[in-house]
């Protein structure tokens, strides 16, 4: 249990990971549904929550001439931001697109309780629907 804590984790920060597999395989060892779910949701949250805190944290930086966004860049994602708004955090569970959302909202300086809950949803909803999978799909395969 604790290594899918540690995989979700990092899986959530700009690291690889691969919490979905590990969630599977613990399910098919016969581990509980509930447990799986909860350990893993908070884990991947926790790892998003790093990704926040780095995004607040490095917005004390952005004047300087190696910060990896220009003001311009800085300006569209802002945009974007405010168009879409704090909602868009239902998609952290996404790859790719993610990550940088949960950064943009610690730029952004999202309030830490609205980006606790609307990362929670998300990732609780992701791991909820890969054991949903593994039931339908994984079950005859499991030994």
């Amino acid at each position: 249990m604790l290594m899918l804590f540690l995989v979700a984790l990092a899986s959530a920060t700009l690291l690889p990971g691969g919490s979905e597999v590990w969630l599977a395989r613990l399910w098919c060892q016969g581990e509980p549904g509930w447990w799986l779910w909860g350990v893993a949701s908070v884990g991947n949250t926790l790892g998003s929550l790093v990704n926040v805190g780095l995004g607040r944290y490095a917005r004390h930086f952005q004047g300087r001439r190696w910060f990896p966004v220009s003001a311009g860049g800085l300006a569209r994602a802002e945009r974007w931001y405010r168009r879409f708004g704090e909602w868009s955090l239902l998609a952290a569970w996404a790859p790719v697109i993610g990550d940088p959302l949960t950064v943009l909202a610690g730029v952004l300086r999202l309030p830490w309780w609205r980006a606790v809950l609307l990362i929670a949803v998300a990732k609780g909803a992701r791991y909820a629907l890969v054991l949903w999978l593994a039931e339908a799909w994984l079950a005859p395969l499991c030994t």
